[in-house]
Parts: structure tokens; C-alpha cells; sequence
């Protein structure tokens, strides 16, 4: 290959999103360079947020302007294969795991570019698949739950979608602080989330949360809706609400704990690095539901995807070891 010749690699690119009805176009595009302060990740596995292809980052840039074909995916797991000018904390070769903007482009392809910052060593007991469904979720939940509702040992705490791609992290994280963990989920995981941490299990096909769950310090909503709301009622005084299924309505509210309760993610380099700790002392462990090959990722998106057990994330593989 000549110098001045621009190298190639295999992405899939967003084509449509309406209605459900997602569509990717596989195509190859100029590999990223890493500018200084950045590192290029060779990517193994993304892991998927289906509700990304219909969220202002994807559709449209920082400045408001429309965006078309965006590549999406925007927690991976990986090896570097270049660094940045003044790149000083990470080496080509090692093997990472983390998150990039939401506004850059994603790790549906065999490369991505991300900040060291918003990067960790993946950890040592975790295969690239299982490391791709982390990043996101897990600092989701860390991040609702211990940083914005300043969950502690003894807190009674109530968390919808137990068995999600965060609700799993949600249970075993709240576990781990000493909280009283009441979960709700189908009755098919009832045992799966227990034996993630959960003290009390709701099935909320047949039972009204609001009927058992009693003066709640947290609730931890991966749900949303009315959901969402009938959980106000079961708030202690002083108690609060986290969500990650924002609403217009929810955030026109007048009520401050309605207001207050929709955040999102952040990356965070010393939580992930704490993350993995935890995942390598063998106390949090993530739960993938399923694998995909990069050309089937529109399944992953549209909700087609066969033999799921309705537990943690979906996973895409990108390349292989």
C-alpha cells in the first residue's frame, strides 16, 4: 500500500430508523486517525443500545445540523492499535473496554476512535464479548444509583427492568452497597434476579408493585412510562427517583423529583476502573443475551433477534480474537 493511500475498513452505517423499521448498509470507509489526545481501537465486540438510532446524537451534530449514515455503537471492547500524540496511559497492543461520545462515530465497524479518559483496561476475566456489554450499562447503573440517589447500606431500594442490560448491574451494584433490594421482573427471571442480589422479587405481570413495595428510599426506573409514575407513590418522604426512559412529560413536570430524576451516562475512567475490579474479585459479573455477527446488527436494533432470554445485552461481534 502506498503511502499517501487511505486505509479502509468494514462498518455498518445507519440508513433508516423509522417506525421500528432499522436498516444498516455495510460498507467500507476511511479507517479514523487518531488525532493527539486520542487512541484508535481496533474493536471485537460493541454492545448494543437499540435506542440510540432514534436519539438527537445519532440524527443530528453538536451544532444542530442534520446527520445522515451515522455509525453507531458506543461501548466496545478492544485492543489499541494506535495512539495520539501525547497519549500517555495506554500502549498499542493492550486490550481495553470503554464508552466514546455519543456524537462520534461508533463501534458498528472494525475500528473507533475514543479519549483515553473515557477508556480502561478490559477486564482480565472477561472474554471481549462479555467486556462490550459493560461500559455503558454498569456506569449507568453506578451512576444512578450511587451518585445522583446516594445510595447507602440499609436503603430500601425498588428497580424496574431487573433483568436488562442495566437492571442486571442495578441489582448486583445496590446489592453490594447493602441495600435491601426489591426487583421487578417477569416471573420466567425470578431466579436469575435473585441470585443476581435481589431480597424480595415482584413479578409485575401479576403484581402491583405498589401493593408490596413499602417507604422506598430509591427507586431505580429502567422502565419508564406509567411505570414511572405509579412509583412516585411509593417514595418515602425524602426518597428518590432515578429513571433512564426520559419523557416529554417527565421532564415538563413541576414536582422536583420528577424533574430530577432523568440523567445520562457520562464516561468515567476511574468508576469503569472500579467496575473492574469488582468483575475481577468475582462480585459483579455481566449477563449477555445474546451474539450477533456484524452483517445481522439491524436484528439487534428491530428486536428480531431469535433465542434471546430477555436478560442483559445484546452483543455484536465485530472481529474475532
Amino acid at each position: 500500500m502506498k503511502a499517501t493511500e487511505q486505509k479502509v475498513m468494514r462498518a455498518m452505517r445507519l440508513a433508516d430508523a423509522t417506525a421500528g423499521a432499522v436498516r444498516f448498509v455495510e460498507t467500507e470507509v476511511p479507517q479514523p486517525k487518531p488525532n493527539a489526545g486520542e487512541v484508535l481501537v481496533r474493536v471485537h465486540a460493541a454492545g448494543v443500545t437499540a435506542s440510540e438510532v432514534m436519539w438527537s446524537p445519532t440524527t443530528q451534530t453538536k451544532e444542530g445540523a442534520p446527520r445522515a449514515n451515522a455509525i453507531v455503537a458506543h461501548e466496545f471492547s478492544g485492543v489499541v492499535a494506535e495512539v495520539g500524540a501525547d497519549v500517555r496511559d495506554f500502549r498499542a497492543g493492550q486490550e481495553i473496554y470503554g464508552m466514546n461520545d455519543w456524537y462520534a462515530e461508533g463501534a458498528l465497524a472494525e475500528y473507533c476512535v475514543a479519549k483515553p479518559s473515557d477508556i480502561a483496561p478490559k477486564p482480565a476475566k472477561l472474554t471481549h464479548i462479555e467486556a462490550a456489554s459493560v461500559p455503558i450499562s454498569a456506569l449507568t447503573a453506578w451512576q444512578g444509583l450511587l451518585d445522583r440517589a446516594q445510595l447507602q447500606s440499609g436503603h430500601r431500594v425498588l428497580i424496574h427492568g431487573a433483568s436488562g442490560g442495566v437492571g442486571v448491574f442495578a441489582v448486583q451494584l445496590a446489592h453490594i452497597r447493602g441495600a435491601h433490594v426489591i426487583a421487578t421482573a417477569s416471573e420466567i427471571n425470578r431466579d436469575f434476579v435473585t441470585q443476581l442480589g435481589a431480597d424480595e422479587f415482584i413479578d409485575y405481570k401479576s403484581q402491583r408493585f405498589e401493593d408490596i413495595a413499602r417507604d422506598i428510599d430509591v427507586v431505580f426506573d429502567g422502565v419508564g412510562g406509567e411505570t414511572f409514575n405509579r412509583s412516585l407513590a411509593v417514595l418515602k418522604p425524602g426518597g428518590r427517583i432515578i429513571t433512564i426512559a426520559a419523557s416529554a412529560e417527565a421532564e415538563a413536570a413541576n414536582d422536583e423529583r420528577v424533574k430530577n430524576a432523568f440523567f445520562i451516562v457520562e464516561p468515567n475512567q476511574k468508576q469503569l476502573i472500579e467496575v473492574t475490579k469488582l468483575i475481577d474479585a468475582g462480585k459483579l459479573k455481566p449477563v449477555v443475551d445474546a451474539v450477533v455477527p456484524l452483517a445481522d446488527a439491524a436484528s439487534a436494533y428491530n428486536g428480531s433477534v431469535k433465542n434471546r432470554q430477555g436478560r442483559g445485552k445484546i452483543v455484536i461481534e465485530i472481529t474475532g480474537p
